[in-house]
């Protein structure tokens, strides 16, 4: 199973940062948040990654064709203009690096992937700068038992995000992009889907969060993966203060690998 990111916005609420990188490349403990979301997802057997790059696309592009050196001890032979990397560790990862456009939305980045992604195959789609301790492998198979084109993980913090109602059978009936918080379940950017959702998509200026989503529930084919632990998106600089002293911490939540 595929599992595709989005990492093509500019990340304006957190341009402290954002004006010399994307968002999804800025550190958690020295290291990308995407490197870390990643992670989470190799944790349950997904390695294949097809990241939607955007602005600034080439930081992305550098840093994992300079995956090696970033990651492991090198030597650098002045005298015979030659280098030596000492390979201390690994990805059992393969990344497609795909331009998806410097002012598509996020349904449209998703539109732009599509010939990467199999026909016939359930693949996992989420945002470049959020984490969470999540069991997507749980997901995957409530995804598969349900038998409908679309899940979504549904969480609980400060309503921010799109708001969904679920009934007691997990079906999704509404979907509504940034209510007011009243303590609904909201759209925790996790998704399992199945590749006719694209189908939905009417080009680069459609928003994955409006009628893709809504047309999904209204037609009953959105069901919610509820999710009580943690999560946490990376918004603004508070949010990635907030994430490095968890990490600095050594009790991160989403550190859910082994070293």
């Amino acid at each position: 199973m595929k599992a595709i990111i989005l990492a093509g916005g500019r990340g304006t609420r957190i341009s402290e940062q954002s004006d010399i990188k994307p968002k999804p490349m800025i550190d958690i403990g020295g290291m990308p948040i995407l490197w870390h979301i990643l992670k989470m997802y190799s944790a349950h057997g997904i390695n294949e990654f097809i990241i939607c790059c955007g602005y600034k696309s080439y930081v992305i592009k550098e840093y994992f064709a300079n995956y090696f050196l970033h990651m492991s001890d090198v030597t650098f032979d002045i005298a015979s203009n030659s280098m030596e990397v000492h390979r201390g560790r690994a990805e059992d990862w393969k990344v497609t690096l795909v331009d998806t456009g410097e002012n598509s939305m996020t349904g449209g980045r998703l539109k732009r992937v599509q010939k990467y992604i199999n026909n016939d195959e359930a693949f996992c789609f989420t945002y470049g700068d959020g984490v969470s301790d999540l069991n997507i492998t749980e997901t995957i198979n409530f995804h598969k038992a349900h038998g409908k084109l679309a899940t979504v993980t549904a969480v609980q913090p400060p309503g921010r995000f799109g708001a969904i109602d679920v009934t007691c059978s997990n079906n999704v009936t509404q979907f509504q992009e940034k209510p007011v918080g009243d303590g609904s379940f909201i759209n925790g950017g996790f998704f399992v889907l199945h590749p006719d959702v694209i189908d939905l998509i009417d080009g680069d200026d459609c928003v994955w969060e409006k009628n893709p989503l809504q047309s999904l529930a209204q037609s009953n084919q959105l069901m919610a993966f509820q999710h009580n632990g943690f999560w946490h998106p990376m918004d603004t600089m508070r949010d990635n203060i907030k994430l490095n002293e968890l990490w600095d911490s050594g009790d991160a939540p989403w550190k859910t690998w082994r070293d």
